[in-house]
């Protein structure tokens, strides 16, 4: 299939997938996955293999930069030894766990190994997707798990797959150096990046060339710490969390709403063609086996999935009783989830794209030129537990939310209503000392304090949830009106553009302020 045709295709079975799973009231990976499975089904789309490097090298840096931009590091702060615990140890035991199931399934260690590192970390697209109801707190662990433990997988990753085609050795010094260079090497090229992205930033006044400097950094993260042989993940991670806190104070707003544009919607297409493609994938590893390895391949998806899950809930369990055994401070004891809570974040473990492409990139011989023993196998397993994971496990997750009831989540509500209230009563004191330096007439100062103190009354008003109040009232019925005569103007101007009175160059620039102006009105779209 040329590559024109698989554009369109792709794209259509996105649109159709997430098209469907609103009406189904079905998360979009669920659906997109069995759109993928149904393309498979056709030779020419089957036989477009993914390649490992595009995910690795293309769509993961992009994927992980805007999932670190838009975390919470104070939640991560909050939560870090929970969520280095688990994107380390948690890795590394149920890597381990898979590998010695494997082999008791007749997989040699080595191999046994491969296919532990490959279906250890969850998804960080995955977990994004699907355990969006989740509370703010429970949701920035999971992801900020997600983000980390690839990097944990990949270096045990490499190890069993070096062991294997006789290229690597194993010691506890040597597997200590290169924990210790996969993070900090990660780290500091991270950090490096970050510091020219904000260099660059500052002295760049143009949004697009700013912007390419952004789409740029995850790329050169990533490439910088794979020549060093460190973590391109952690490398991509730490960037991305820096930028999230220095952007605010650099980046300007022309900028800052070009990039909001541009990023959700590139991240949404590659997150479903992802998605897609790890469907097709599934018929192609489902057809590079025979018959009786099919079989004991399926028996490997059921114990694998098994495996999986025991480990994660008996992590989850014994890691939380060992903490409030060694940390009796009333911090530690003001943080505690409850057993339910516990139960959703073990059903939360989703693997994706990313232990795919680690299964795919298993070489294909070994350093004797023999082939690398059980390879199909490999992604077979790899590829059933991604789809047992987000099917089995996406489908039970909503259920058990509402099972474990957990309380609503207003936090981000109140410290928005927090936010908006000072920092208009801090512009409202403001007005007197700014108004003279500026040389502002004394009429026009009062009519924006009278402005400022309507719209604080709003708010005000908004957070206490006195939705009857006439101010708020107002507030809401000059919206109304303010929309439809924006409603009215641009209609009037798509009018003069087609009586040629107007050229279309004037009429986007008319169409562009007049966008912006019901955004600031209605909200637009947040970014979280």
């Amino acid at each position: 299939m040329h590559a024109l045709e698989l554009v369109v295709v792709l794209g259509v079975a996105v649109l159709v997938g997430n098209s469907l799973a609103q009406r189904l009231g079905v998360a979009p990976p669920i659906v997109l996955l069995g759109a993928g499975m149904a393309l498979g089904f056709i030779p020419a789309v089957r036989q477009a293999e993914l390649p490992p490097e595009v995910v690795l090298l293309l769509f993961l840096p992009v994927l992980l930069y805007w999932e670190s931009l838009t975390a919470s590091l104070r939640e991560i702060r909050s939560n870090l030894r929970g969520i280095v615990l688990m994107s380390t140890v948690l890795v590394i035991l149920t890597a381990w766990a898979v590998a010695a199931a494997g082999h008791a399934l007749g997989l040699p260690w080595g191999p046994a190994w491969v296919l532990g590192a490959a279906v250890a970390p969850t998804d960080a697209t995955a977990v994004g997707a699907l355990a969006r109801a989740l509370p703010r707190r429970q949701l920035t662990v999971l992801r900020a798990e997600s983000l980390i433990n690839d990097g944990t997988a990949l270096v045990v990753y490499g190890l069993a797959v070096g062991i294997t085609v006789g290229e690597e050795h194993l010691s506890l010094p040597h597997v200590g150096g290169l924990f210790l260079l996969a993070y900090g090497g990660g780290a500091a090229i991270g950090a490096a990046v970050a510091w020219g992205t904000t260099e660059l930033r500052r002295r760049l006044d143009d949004p697009l060339l700013g912007n390419l400097v952004m789409i740029l950094a995850p790329f050169t993260a990533y490439l910088l710490a794979e020549l060093i042989e460190a973590s391109g993940v952690l490398a991509v991670v730490v960037s991305g969390l820096i930028m999230s806190q220095v952007a605010p104070r650099i980046v300007r707003a022309d900028h800052r709403t070009q990039a909001w544009a541009l990023w959700p919607m590139a991240t949404f297409v590659i997150n479903a063609v992802l998605f897609v493609l790890v469907g097709v994938s599934l018929q192609y590893a489902a057809r590079d086996l025979d018959g009786s390895d099919r079989t004991d391949a399926l028996i490997a998806v059921g114990v694998v999935c098994a495996v999986l899950v025991a480990v994660r809930f008996a992590f989850l369990f014994a890691s939380v009783y060992l903490i409030r055994l060694l940390d009796r401070r009333p911090e530690q004891r003001r943080r505690r989830v409850s057993h339910r809570a516990r139960v959703v974040s073990g059903l939360a473990g989703f693997r994706g794209a990313v232990s795919l492409a680690v299964a795919l990139s298993v070489p294909q011989t070994l350093h004797s030129g023999e082939p690398f023993p059980d390879r199909s196998f490999i992604i077979f397993v790899v590829s059933g537990v991604i789809l047992v994971t987000l099917v089995v496990q996406g489908l039970l997750l909503p259920t058990a939310v509402r099972w474990a009831k957990l309380p609503p989540d207003t936090s981000v509500e109140e410290e928005q209503n927090l936010a908006e209230t000072t920092a208009m009563e801090e512009a409202l004191q403001a007005i007197p000392r700014l108004a003279p330096d500026l040389g502002i007439a004394p009429e026009t100062t009062e009519r924006l304090r009278q402005e400022y103190e309507a719209h604080l009354t709003t708010v005000r008003a908004r957070g206490a949830g006195a939705y009857d109040d006439p101010t708020l009232v107002q507030h809401q019925d000059y919206v109304r009106l303010h929309l439809a005569l924006i409603t009215h103007k641009r209609d009037t101007v798509i009018r003069l553009r087609d009586e040629r009175q107007i050229d279309d160059t004037v009429l986007r620039r008319l169409l562009s302020s007049l966008d912006n102006e019901e955004v600031r009105l209605t909200g637009g779209a947040t970014v979280e």
